[in-house]
């Protein structure tokens, strides 16, 4: 029996914004085979600020284009060990940041890591999906938020 769902449908790359991070746009691949999400990082650098962890970082948000760069700041939340696509293992900085898609925002945990030779920046995993209850039509693209150039 098909029943009506009024959950809102995404397709397989979505944009996404991280206002805490100062990132307006960043394209993401929605990976349901991924438990966590990632965003790609660079010149990641630990510090300390009155007792608490916090990570430095850089960010290239747009593909194919390094002129544009974003520096970031943000509270370790954790660090997690992580296996790639490829079988590589690495410890990650885990942060916490609100993340909006379309017109939906969710606090999100983010692994880091570099993508540089990755087509997308960030991917979206399954714990965050399932914060914004959504339902992935893979046949789509932008079906959620509009596209930026």
């Amino acid at each position: 029996m098909m029943t009506e769902t009024l959950k809102p449908i995404i397709g397989w790359r979505e944009w996404c914004s991280l206002p805490d991070l100062n990132i307006p746009a960043i394209k993401a691949k929605i990976d349901t085979g991924a438990k966590t999400s990632c965003l790609h990082a660079y010149d990641m650098e630990k510090y300390d600020n009155k007792g608490m962890n916090f990570v430095r970082f850089k960010v290239h948000p747009l593909q194919k284009d390094e002129t544009l760069e974003v520096e970031c700041t943000a509270a370790i939340h954790d660090y997690r060990y992580v296996t790639s696509s490829n079988g590589v293992r690495e410890k990650r900085f885990v942060i916490i940041t609100p993340l909006i898609l379309g017109s939906l925002k969710q606090d999100v945990e983010v692994t880091l890591s570099s993508r540089h030779e990755m087509q997308f920046r960030m991917l979206l995993g399954r714990d965050a999906l399932s914060r914004f209850n959504v339902i992935v039509d893979t046949t789509k693209s932008f079906k959620f938020s509009k596209k930026i150039k």
